[in-house]
């Protein structure tokens, strides 16, 4: 099971006490993948958010790399929310351990604790929208340089990585 101290350096977390985050921990799952297997695969459905605990993952669209995300970062947050599948493919670059956040899981929150609930909730709406943003800026980029994706950390300022 992932560490109460390393879930708070996800900004997914922002905002809760340790109490809090003890609340959502053993709601968690975790899963372990071996380098070249794919975690998402895109057009699937995937129901969860993944915390990179240790590792690095690939993700890529119809063959087309994307973006490598090292230890720290998450992935799966669009499919957390919309019942869409999977738009992209996730793989282990290397051998890779996640905590995951299943919807099921963000159902139980919410039954047990609505503030801890609307907490999260606010995060994860935070994290798409500057993912968003961000993208935003990368399509209007007319130089091309604009390449680095953001990684939010719980005091939620952004800074860029990779």
């Amino acid at each position: 099971m992932v560490d109460t101290a390393d879930l708070q350096d996800y900004s997914l977390f922002g905002g809760l006490t340790t109490e809090q985050i003890e609340l959502i921990r053993p709601l968690m799952g975790s899963a372990s993948f071996a380098a070249g297997e794919a975690i998402i695969t895109e057009g699937q459905p995937n129901d969860s958010i993944y915390f990179i605990i240790e590792g690095r993952v690939d993700i890529s669209r119809q063959g087309v790399h994307i973006v490598d995300l090292p230890e720290g970062q998450t992935f799966g947050e669009m499919e957390l929310l919309d019942i869409m599948p999977s738009v992209a493919t996730v793989t282990a670059a290397v051998p890779v351990r996640v905590a995951i956040i299943s919807n099921r899981c963000v159902r139980t929150i919410y039954s047990h604790d609505a503030k801890v609930f609307g907490i999260v909730m606010m995060n994860l709406a935070r994290d798409l929208s500057r993912r968003l943003r961000h993208m935003d800026e990368i399509a209007c980029d007319t130089t091309g340089t604009n390449t680095a994706f953001l990684r939010v950390k719980s005091s939620t300022v952004a800074e860029p990585f990779l």
